[in-house]
């Protein structure tokens, strides 16, 4: 355990108000909600990683946040663009004009170290048994809560279907000033190839111009498995930024694979990770956007409503927490079915090497459609316009997608 952040042994056996376990985005955001807006709950957030938030870089609109989650999310260091963003596909490039945020994971763990008392983390806590009464730690310890929230990472299901986002991304110092003044969200001009072997993936480049001379460069890919070679990877990001005259050294690295959920049955998923008693939240509990795979809007509505929950009822059982959680997952699949469907069509309806043109016939629409796609709150005329027009796919494999179950979504251990 962290010799910073732990809490004394004595209140190892008092029950908490809440145990939150997972101390990701999802958990680090519930802890920070509950810190500020229900300072009377007794929490305690378990991360078995040295830091939390791991090893990652969220991004979203400034328009996917109401005013309370932009609130929440003032707390931390963020990068702000205000000029809009770039987009680039073979057939054309446009500047869009919506407002874009981004926050690292080290400056997630710094604020939320800042804010919270350090009796409330506890860092290096492997936890090995979850259940209504609380957590049991790997070293045998029994942390006892009159809550628990399994916050941990997402856990792939034979009852889903979809593809993989596969990224690798390197912050670069580079040896001048680069010249970028906006984001560049996605540069689906480079070759349309897999993150492995020779077969095909949709492909794009996403870059960050963190300060004048950094920039973080990563190399995207929605493809059919959870596989990456990271090597090449790195290979193919080193080649964008000498295309772009980019020279310096790399100063941080991450990498990730996160599922692309195209539908399957929630319910039955939802029951494989069920412990009775236990409230679920974050992309484990189904919060995330199928199509983008962004989380942090989702995250933050929730860690704000489950902060007024406590704040509001403090008597609520853990059994009433749980469903809480459970209405708000189902309520968000039903929402977002839309975008599931989108999924299918890109997965099924399209050649891996074409589904570029998918993403290219998108976001030639209306800048706020964009906005509201990304926010998962289309309206019907947008779905409307999204589907209508010069079809990206064959009108066979489309309606064939439609009418589909999606794939299985492969649940091996992401290579």
């Amino acid at each position: 355990m962290s010799d910073s952040l732990q809490i004394p042994v004595s209140e190892a056996a008092t029950p908490h108000d809440l145990v939150i376990v997972g101390g990701g985005l999802a958990g680090g955001l519930i802890a920070l909600a509950l810190h500020r807006h229900a300072p009377k709950c007794r929490f305690l957030l378990i991360e078995a990683g040295r830091t939390l938030g791991g090893h990652h870089r969220w991004s979203w609109f400034e328009t996917d946040l109401g005013p309370q989650a932009q609130t929440l999310m003032a707390e931390f260091a963020l990068n702000g663009w205000d000029e809009g963003y770039d987009i680039t596909f073979p057939a054309y490039g446009r500047t869009l004009p919506t407002s874009y945020r981004s926050l690292a994971s080290a400056e997630f763990h710094r604020a939320l170290v800042a804010a919270l008392p350090p009796e409330r983390v506890m860092l290096e806590a492997k936890a090995t048994a979850i259940d209504a009464d609380g957590v049991t730690l790997a070293d045998g310890t029994r942390i006892a809560g009159r809550r628990v929230i399994d916050c941990r990472p997402f856990r792939a299901s034979p009852h889903l279907a979809g593809g993989w986002q596969v990224f690798l991304g390197q912050h670069f110092k580079c040896e001048k000033p680069h010249g970028l003044t906006r984001p560049v969200i996605m540069d689906a001009s480079v070759d349309q190839v897999a993150p492995y072997g020779n077969e095909a993936a949709y492909r794009f480049v996403y870059v960050l111009p963190l300060s004048p001379d950094e920039v973080f460069i990563e190399d995207t890919y929605y493809a059919d498995q959870p596989k990456m070679d990271a090597e090449v990877l790195k290979g193919r990001v080193a080649e964008y930024a000498h295309r772009n005259g980019w020279k310096g050294e790399v100063i941080d690295q991450e990498a990730g694979i996160l599922p692309v959920v195209s539908g399957g049955n929630f319910r039955a998923a939802l029951t494989e990770i069920a412990i009775p008693g236990v409230a679920v939240a974050g992309a484990r509990g189904g919060f995330s956007h199928p199509l983008t795979s962004y989380t942090l809007p989702f995250a933050a509505d929730n860690a704000l409503a489950i902060a007024q929950l406590l704040a509001t009822r403090p008597g609520v059982s853990g059994n009433e927490l749980a469903a809480f959680c459970e209405r708000r997952a189902r309520r968000h699949w039903r929402a977002t079915g839309y975008y599931r469907m989108l999924s299918r069509m890109l997965f099924e309806a399209a050649e891996p090497d074409k589904r570029v043109v998918v993403f290219e016939h998108f976001y030639a629409l209306r800048g706020r459609l964009v906005e509201r796609f990304y926010a998962g709150r289309s309206t019907w005329p947008d779905r409307l316009r999204i589907l209508t027009g010069k079809p990206p796919v064959a009108i066979p494999r489309a309606i064939r997608a439609l009418f589909s179950s999606g794939k299985p979504l492969n649940t091996e251990t992401p290579a």
